[in-house]
């Protein structure tokens, strides 16, 4: 069976199953099953306490560009950690104006609900606009449905809305800023499940998103085990160092441990 062939027959078989909106043509999605990292793994992140620093740094020494500062992403509330695979929304912006969409009472062609219901629980949505600041990629109803679909978090290189509400329901989301206006008869859903950008990072469907306060940091996933492996010694080490620290040990039984962890 050709990809062509075997992602028709996905479709239908979602189809089937009452997960499919229809809002997005089917020549829009490029995926709908793909690997995805194991639980067990991301709780293993998830256990790490600084998160994305560890992450960042084992990124670093693989030759990886894969962190995004909080700068530029940030968390809409202070304090969340999500880690979960990617699925992903490229949007464009309309040509006709807003104005003139309401009045020819367009088809709003921005949606988040199709990639929903082609998640998994525990992934996280990843909407690139290419960070326009201008319009919202989504909103509260949006984060509703993906809060009941039991998506992790989102993640917006772009701005979103109603922020309050977002907060008050307790959906992660990290975002590069905040509007009012909305982004109907302005953006439109032109890919999903494809690849996308997030600033400088590039993200494919099944990469392992890590997010918390200091930003995020994209896994790609067929290195997932081995950078948690790795930040697993880091955080060990760094246990270790700060103990010794407290305890005033000399540097010459400081240098060796010191020198490993940048090893």
């Amino acid at each position: 069976m050709t990809t062509t062939e075997s992602l028709a027959s996905e479709y239908d078989e979602y189809l089937a199953e009452g997960r499919i909106w229809g809002l997005v043509d089917r020549e829009r999605i490029k995926k709908i099953k793909f690997p995805r990292v194991p639980k067990e793994v991301v709780d293993r992140y998830l256990a790490i306490e600084d998160l994305t620093t560890s992450v960042s740094d084992v990124l670093d020494s693989l030759g990886i560009i894969g962190a995004v500062p909080a700068s530029f992403l940030k968390p809409l509330a202070p304090g969340q950690r999500i880690v979960g695979p990617a699925v992903t929304i490229r949007n464009l912006v309309e040509r006709k104006t807003p104005t003139q969409g309401y009045v020819d009472k367009d088809f709003i062609r921005m949606s988040t609900r199709d990639i929903y219901y082609l998640a998994e629980a525990g992934d996280v949505l990843v909407t690139d606009t290419a960070g326009d600041l201008s319009v919202s990629n989504m909103g509260a109803q949006s984060c509703t449905v993906a809060k009941s679909r039991g998506l992790a978090g989102s993640i917006v290189y772009g701005a979103i809305r109603d922020a309050g509400s977002i907060r008050d329901m307790g959906y992660p989301v990290w975002s590069s800023g905040v509007t009012p206006i909305t982004g109907k008869f302005r953006i439109e859903a032109i890919e999903m499940n494809g690849p996308v950008t997030l600033h400088d990072v590039r993200v494919e469907p099944g990469d392992l998103i890590v997010a918390d306060d200091s930003g995020v940091c994209v896994v790609p996933f067929e290195h997932a085990e081995y950078v948690i492996r790795e930040v697993e010694r880091i955080a060990e080490a760094e246990q270790t160092m700060a103990k010794m620290i407290i305890e005033g040990a000399p540097i010459d039984q400081l240098r060796p441990l010191f020198r490993k962890r940048y090893s």
